[in-house]
């Protein structure tokens, strides 16, 4: 297995094991009775680390490469998630969440370094488009094992076979691990976050990457929490996530003759357009077909918008500090997954998930308005 494809199948297991987690938890809250506020403040605990930590993580990522963090990542998610199978309670939903969060503070940065690590200039669109076909296919697989997992056995259960992937993922990393590229020393200044947000181009991209991020996180948050109240089974909602995820994946596959034709900042205004319209029709939406229906029209928003926005950061990377970089962007996506649920939780407790969907589309317009391409003088 070369160091491409060990990055892509490390990638596979850990982000569906992230996000059959964030579903199995959710209705495991519900379950345990816990309101919307709760959850929304559930999944706020999943980017409390990733908030704190990304960006050392980059760096760290830059020294002393990405192998041990990625071994810490698998271990600390298959404990975190074996939690609730044996402790039935809401705090231990919040503890799995957390240490999944840590989970994904060690491998998010590390995975993304190395696919811009592992590329030529030539090759960095196809790569970093074949990564985003790999996440993807886990927004797809992960709601629906997780779905499928609560209603063949139970929640606890379900969390058990979450962990069974990140425990794949660590053997995969002990016996092939070592081929990866080791850290790098670099002469390059490090970051100053005043001076970077000076920069008026670098603090556009880091902005509407948060939007593009905290839509994205809401749809597959909230979704649950609707069709629950809608009446519908966990699997029927973990199908409405997996035609989501289907969408992106289809519009990834051919991202690099989109980019080739549109450029990544258009597409990029493109994302947005069609991510607002999505929120703004699930609320009309009150069965699994036309959920479905929406699921997919947001799907092909969505699926270029975090891959471009990797793109665009990583071309604005200094020699050796692209960990470094890359952990900014997560930083600044993650204060938005940490603030974002609970805020809204919050606003749905009080006016319900219809406000959440709408307010939502309103930011997704203003962040299509934001990415819009540079008129040349």
């Amino acid at each position: 297995m070369n160091p491409l494809h060990l990055t892509f199948a490390v990638g596979f297991l850990s982000f569906t094991a992230m996000t059959a987690s964030r579903v199995v938890l959710s209705l495991y809250a519900l379950q345990l009775g816990a309101d919307a506020s709760a959850v929304g403040l559930l999944a706020a605990m999943f980017f409390i680390f990733p908030l704190l930590l990304s960006w050392p993580m980059g760096a760290m990522s830059d020294r002393v490469g990405p192998r041990k963090p990625l071994i810490a990542s698998a271990v600390v998610s298959g404990l975190g998630l074996m939690l609730p199978y044996f402790w039935h309670h809401v705090a231990a939903l919040y503890i799995a969440a957390a240490m999944s969060g840590l989970a994904l503070s060690l491998y998010h940065v590390n995975l993304q370094t190395l696919v811009g690590r592992l590329s030529t200039p030539a090759q960095r669109v196809r790569n970093f488009s074949n990564f985003s076909l790999v996440g993807a296919a886990t927004n797809f697989c992960g709601p629906l094992f997780g779905g499928l997992a609560v209603d063949h056995t139970s929640h606890a259960m379900a969390c058990l076979f979450i962990a069974s992937l990140s425990i794949f993922a660590l053997i995969l990393m002990f016996t092939k691990g070592r081929s990866l590229p080791r850290g790098q020393c670099s002469t390059a200044p490090r970051l100053h976050i005043m001076e970077t947000l000076s920069d008026r181009e670098m603090r556009s991209m880091l902005i509407t990457s948060g939007i593009m991020q905290l839509g994205t996180d809401l749809f597959q948050f909230y979704m649950p929490i609707y069709g629950h109240n809608a009446g519908m089974s966990a699997s029927a909602i973990g199908s409405v996530l997996a035609v989501f995820a289907s969408a992106a994946f289809c519009v990834r596959f051919g991202m690099a003759g989109l980019v080739a034709r549109f450029t990544e900042q258009r597409l990029l205004t493109y994302s947005f357009f069609i991510g607002a319209l999505g929120f703004v029709l699930i609320p009309a939406s009150n069965n699994v077909v036309l959920l479905s229906l929406v699921s997919f029209i947001f799907g092909l928003g969505m699926g270029c918008g975090q891959p471009l926005t990797t793109m665009l950061m990583f071309a604005k990377c200094a020699e050796g500090r692209t960990g470094e970089t890359l952990g900014l962007r997560l930083t600044v996506n993650n204060t938005m997954r940490v603030a974002g649920p609970a805020l809204f939780g919050v606003v749905a407790s009080f006016t319900g998930l219809t406000a959440v969907f709408i307010i939502n589309g309103v930011m997704m317009g203003v962040g299509g308005l934001m990415s819009r391409p540079k008129e040349k003088p």
